[in-house]
């Protein structure tokens, strides 16, 4: 073998086994991308169970019991307050589910003990729905520090959380929103009119259900049934393991789900539902978990918009109304 051969040889070994190093580390590059893929966007938020059962006795947690005052009497988390949505409406509509003032929240949190400086953590039984409409009230006037415990009640049975069926002892406090409210995530009855009469209208998301949504049903408070002209469909519930642990989807689930009707994350949404709950669950889902930057929920949603029959509506079947 001459020094050419030789050299030749040497150059061919050199570039297989660099080129066996490069495949040999490419999937392990892929993995962390893909692990990587499934984490929420945001997480100030949300919180687990076993990371709750660590600060139970932190007395900077306040736990709130976001339920009916019979379902807390019957069994709540040891040392949570109870709150129920009445608690945070404003009575002085003519029609139930508008968001309360903000001296009325101040008023309820203040007469619950929970300080400024504390750690909010709310809890239902229903998939976090109405947990998602409290982080959206104090959102709206500029209190952060609110999380949300994942599962709810039965994600804290699973851990063999304790429950108790004991009254919580309550020392008032003074709690002070503050001065300036933001309503970033708010968007008004006529703010959604003016919405809807746009030659291209933000994407208009009605997250109730099917029945809902084609006017089969028509829910209590509502004065009409069916949905606002231009709107998706999106049920909120099809964001949860509803009839499983009733905790959040992952990340990736969520997207691929929402990235069929709303690809772009830049996109403007207005969200709503019958009384502007679900619709709040579904803005905390676009915005917290996947990074949606612009998207609002219709305060009043369908019971308010429902009353106004200046206001188009459209609807797909005929109607049984439902007390």
């Amino acid at each position: 073998m001459n020094w050419k051969t030789s050299i030749l040889i040497s150059i061919i070994i050199l570039f297989i086994s660099c080129e066996k190093k490069i495949k040999d580390v490419t999937p392990i590059v892929d993995k962390e991308i893909i692990t990587e893929s499934i984490s929420y966007m945001h997480t100030d938020h949300i919180i687990e169970a076993d990371e709750l059962q660590k600060e139970i006795n932190n007395p900077t947690f306040k736990i709130v019991h976001f339920g009916r005052a019979k379902q807390y009497k019957d069994s709540h988390i040891e040392g949570s307050v109870n709150v129920w949505r009445t608690d945070i409406e404003d009575a002085s509509y003519p029609y139930k589910g508008m968001m309360c003032s903000k001296e009325q929240l101040e008023k309820l949190f203040s007469n619950l003990g929970i300080k400024n400086t504390d750690t909010v953590v709310v809890y239902d039984h229903v998939a976090s729905c109405d947990a998602a409409r409290l982080w959206w009230v104090l959102e709206n006037y500029g209190f952060h520090n609110l999380k949300i415990l994942n599962g709810g009640i039965k994600g804290w049975k699973a851990i063999n959380g304790k429950l108790t069926t004991e009254t919580t002892a309550i020392v008032k406090s003074n709690f002070v929103l503050p001065e300036t409210s933001q309503m970033s995530l708010y968007i008004s009855k006529e703010q959604m009119l003016r919405a809807v009469n746009m030659d291209i209208p933000p994407l208009i998301l009605d997250t109730r259900t099917v029945n809902e949504y084609t006017g089969v049903r028509q829910k209590r408070g509502a004065n009409a049934a069916g949905h606002i002209p231009k709107s998706l469909l999106m049920d909120w519930a099809n964001c949860m393991n509803y009839d499983g642990d009733q905790k959040f989807k992952g990340y990736q689930e969520l997207a691929e789900m929402y990235a069929t009707i709303i690809p772009s994350k830049e996109q403007p949404i207005i969200a709503y539902c019958h009384s502007g709950v679900r619709s709040a669950h579904t803005t905390f889902v676009l915005t917290e978990l996947l990074g949606y930057k612009d998207v609002k929920n219709y305060d009043g949603s369908w019971i308010e918009w429902s009353q106004f029959e200046v206001y188009p509506k459209e609807k797909d079947s005929t109607t049984t109304i439902l007390q």
